[in-house]
């Protein structure tokens, strides 16, 4: 499994550099899992219950090339303009690649070439787009509804109250299956009263959805109170990576 994430580097200089980042991001991975470890011990969860998504927006594709020699087989971005390229250039690797920012409909054909589950779907009309295009291209796409747990549009998400319908939508729509649900802590508000939330909700949409079981919710400075609350799948990346550079077309 490792020879299918390897890559080649030309010449000693390359290959030096790369052992430096490949070391740095093993450090950062040590780092997370632990914290995700603790977390877990700290609420008697295991820790298999958890699968961490490295979100590597702004990062180069050796790196995650680097992450899936590591092991990490789950892949987070959320542009994109970014993402469809990397996701190409690795498209043999065993990777899981997970949609994780604002979509807009004129950019679902993209995403549906080369995500396999998207987790912020958050209104009718994306779900329609993401239905119809998945069955064009002969895909199976996971859809996470996302929840808005504060009342900033610029964040994205549905409101708690429409939740429960637009789950319905998804699970009758064809090339697509119903993942479970998504949230950002809100800005200015203690993560655990939100996530608290978000598992109240989770749980009603379960009764009605048993498969529904995702949860993802956490980032860098919140997994611990995601994990807590019943989060299944947390989205790190600085903590990981370092903090981010801007991307360069």
């Amino acid at each position: 499994m490792l020879e299918a994430c390897a890559s080649r580097t030309d010449g000693r200089e390359g290959e030096g550099e790369r052992h430096v980042r490949s070391d740095e991001i093993a450090a950062g991975l040590a780092e997370v899992d632990a914290r995700i470890a603790a977390a877990c011990h700290a609420v008697g969860r295991d820790r298999g219950e958890v699968t961490l998504i490295a979100v590597t927006k702004t990062r180069p594709a050796e790196d995650v090339r680097i992450l899936c020699e590591l092991g990490v087989r789950d892949i987070g971005e959320n542009r994109d303009q970014e993402a469809a390229p990397k996701a190409h250039e690795l498209a043999g690797l065993p990777l899981t690649w997970h949609f994780v920012g604002q979509l807009q409909t004129n950019k679902v054909r993209s995403v549906v070439g080369y995500a396999d589950v998207i987790h912020s779907v958050d209104r009718l009309r994306l779900v329609e787009a993401i239905s119809k295009e998945a069955v064009r291209q002969g895909r199976r796409i996971g859809c996470l509804v996302q929840v808005a747990l504060d009342d900033d549009p610029a964040r994205g998400g549905a409101r708690p109250g429409d939740v429960l319908a637009l789950a319905d939508e998804v699970a009758l729509a064809e090339g697509v299956w119903l993942g479970g649900v998504m949230a950002v802590a809100p800005l200015g508000e203690e993560p655990a009263k939100a996530f608290a939330r978000l598992r109240d909700l989770a749980l009603r949409l379960q009764e009605q959805h048993p498969r529904a079981t995702m949860i993802s919710a956490g980032m860098s400075d919140d997994l611990a109170e995601a994990v807590a609350y019943g989060a299944t799948h947390v989205r790190i990346g600085t903590a990981l990576l370092g903090r981010r550079k801007p991307f360069v077309r």
